[in-house]
């Protein structure tokens, strides 16, 4: 079904007064009223409350979600100062024992590989799945494991690797995880970096109807590892046992009632990694507190999951869409694991999965259905969707014919939420909200809690106009630190250097006079034409759309004082991109963009390069265009397709004259 030629901000769907009422965020905003007699007419009100009182915002969702504290704290906040801001000190708790505390038949998880010869599927009650992770909780303490150290995977996304992490956090350990797909050097790269006790390894896995063997990776792996004292092996394809690890049955043996060790607010749950495209990757650390009060907000009061709820989100355990998915279970509500290729048979896999499993929340990335669309797939007509509630979308900015297409071919009736935060934070700052219209091409909010401001060059916030993403009052799922910055040097330059005590989170964002949000793509990368900047995310909205072209990428290689050249890299759709393709993408850019942005050259490529997380390497790439040597400008190990990035560099060589 064509979509139809619709507006930024044209109104898509409003919740109905019921929807509105029955809402989790509802509840909370009764509570806020029946507790606190604090009375707010709308979200927008709430909103400005809770950035404006940032210590009576967060103490109130300690006490709403009835947060278990071994002991209490002392205060909310030690300072608004950041970096710095130390929350909740004095209160000790485990993020693990909020994940586990419903109990009985119900279903916790359910999970599914990818169909064929290796296919399987099956679910987990919450007494299964707690008496799973009791079992080996008490394997990991027999092998020493204990408050300090940490555990690392090189799992999919399984019921293993979701057991595995409540274990270890359980024990006041912290987690870190790899997806099996990544090269030994990648997983190098972060894991030396976090020196970990017990390495959890899959011997291989399924992936688009074919069987990848990852034994002798692991091996490597493990003898680069001095710190492991056990590697344990969870089996897919049945490979030879490794010299002197331990498989996963073995390790459940051990029996032991299920307990929670208590610890400090900010004591470190997991470490995610930043694509880390310019040198090792920054092993960003989060705490068990804020991670527990960030996501029960975001799932509870912005994404309305709860029990009853079937929460699926798209994801391998290398994304931090996997941590929040994981979150699922401290709102009551059942996690849906998928691994596998989620375009394997064909685009339909994951809509014939939800429509299977029962998910009310579908969550995938924008470039997923932005596939979908170009596939000319209508999902409605053949499979049942009538359970899903909301559509989330993330992984970069949806534009306005993916929102167009998921309510023509996907459903009318649904909350489809665009959201944007990242690993930095492992959550989403902007996001959904059961209470608003849905509007073409916006995120609908900015969420709770979350001081989101768009910056001028001089540093004043603007409404209504493209500025920088910034955050200007802390959250509790802020970094704690990274690993090997024990000064904080690093990650005062990654976030703070920018603006002085501002967090400055590298994107383009506009905030509409409405409250909604408007991501145009990293700030770092922006096209910079004749004074008109613009972020990315616009410029393949229009490129993209094109019938001609599969994929893409652009590149500017100006400066604010300097204007360069733009370079537009096509992935052709036939496989070949004539002289003609180039002529129509050209007047189309012109037309749809501005005469400014026409590319100065268009350059066929097979593959555009991406990051392991998916990302495409629009600054390397820039870097490399200006002259950066390549071992500074990329970190190899960080490309899930490097041969594409050898492959672009040599089809753009003729077009920059003798290589420097």
């Amino acid at each position: 079904m064509a979509t139809k030629a619709i507006e930024e901000g044209a109104l898509l769907w409003e919740p109905s007064d019921v929807q509105r009422e029955r809402s989790n965020l509802s509840s909370y905003m009764k509570w806020l009223r029946r507790e606190r007699s604090l009375t707010f007419r709308d979200y927008a009100e709430l909103w400005e409350w809770s950035v404006g009182n940032v210590e009576a915002f967060w103490e109130s969702l300690f006490q709403y979600f009835s947060i278990r504290a071994k002991t209490p704290h002392e205060r909310v906040l030690s300072s608004h100062a950041m970096p710095g801001a130390k929350w909740f000190p004095g209160a000790t708790l485990n993020y693990a024992e909020h994940a586990l505390a419903t109990t009985g038949a119900g279903t916790a998880v359910v999970w599914e590989r990818e169909a064929g010869e290796d296919g399987e599927s099956g679910e987990l009650t919450w007494d299964r799945l707690r008496d799973e992770v009791a079992r080996v909780r008490a394997g990991l303490s027999a092998l020493g494991v204990g408050r300090g150290d940490t555990v690392a995977a090189f799992l999919p996304n399984s019921p293993e690797a979701l057991i595995a992490f409540l274990a270890t956090a359980s024990l006041g350990a912290r987690w870190s995880s790899c997806s099996p797909e990544f090269g030994v050097k990648s997983v190098l790269d972060r894991f030396q970096q976090i020196a970990p006790k017990v390495l959890f390894a899959v011997d291989g896995y399924v992936y688009g109807g074919k069987s990848f063997d990852r034994s002798d990776a692991v091996r490597e792996m493990a003898a680069a590892l001095p710190s492991l004292v056990k590697t344990v092996v969870v089996s897919r394809l049945g490979a030879p046992p490794l010299p002197g690890a331990m498989t996963w049955s073995e390790l459940r043996q051990e029996t032991a009632p299920l307990t929670f060790t208590a610890v400090p607010f900010e004591e470190p749950l997991w470490v995610l990694y930043s694509s880390g495209t310019t040198g090792l990757p920054k092993p960003i650390v989060h705490g068990h507190g804020g991670i527990l009060l960030e996501h029960l907000k975001a799932l509870s009061l912005h994404l309305d999951i709860g029990p009853g709820d079937r929460f699926f989100w798209f994801s391998t355990t290398g994304w931090m869409m996997w941590n929040m998915l994981v979150s699922g279970l401290l709102v009551g509500a059942t996690v849906v694991l998928y691994e596998g290729n989620p375009a394997y048979p064909d685009l339909m896999t994951l809509f014939r999965f939800a429509s299977e499993r029962r998910v009310t929340y579908f969550g995938t990335s924008a470039p997923f259905l932005l596939a979908c669309k170009k596939e000319g797939l209508v999902p409605h007509r053949s499979v049942d969707l009538s359970r899903i509630r909301s559509v989330g979308s993330t992984g970069a900015p949806l534009p306005v014919e993916g929102f167009t297409w998921v309510y023509e071919n996907v459903k009318k009736d649904v909350l489809l939420g665009s959201v944007a935060g990242g690993t930095d934070m492992c959550t989403a700052f902007l996001g959904s909200c059961p209470l608003l219209p849905v509007r073409a091409g916006e995120i609908q909010c900015r969420t709770l809690g979350a001081k989101v401001e768009s910056f001028d060059a001089a540093g004043r916030s603007v409404v209504g106009e493209v500025g920088e993403l910034v955050i200007t009052e802390p959250m509790p799922c802020m970094p704690l630190h990274f690993v090997g910055d024990a000064e904080g040097k690093r990650l005062r330059e990654s976030y703070f250097s920018t603006f002085d005590g501002v967090w400055r989170h590298g994107d383009w964002i506009k905030i509409t006079p409405q409250g909604g949000c408007v991501i145009y793509g990293r700030s770092d990368s922006t096209l910079n034409r004749g004074g008109v900047r613009m972020g990315t995310s616009e410029f393949y909205g229009v490129v993209e759309a094109l019938a001609e072209v599969s994929d893409s990428l652009v590149v500017d290689t100006g400066s604010l004082d300097d204007e360069g050249r733009l370079f537009l890299f096509v992935v052709a759709a036939g496989g070949a991109l004539s002289e003609a393709g180039k002529q129509k993408i050209r007047a189309t850019l012109r037309t749809a963009v501005s005469p400014r942005h026409v590319p100065d050259e268009i350059v066929a490529i097979a593959e555009v390069p991406r990051t392991l997380n998916g990302k495409k390497l629009e600054v390397p790439v820039k870097r490399l265009l200006m002259g950066t040597p390549i071992e500074h400008a990329v970190n190899a190990g960080t490309i899930a397709n490097p041969g594409a990035l050898d492959a672009l560099l040599a089809a753009v060589r003729p077009f920059l004259g003798e290589p420097k």
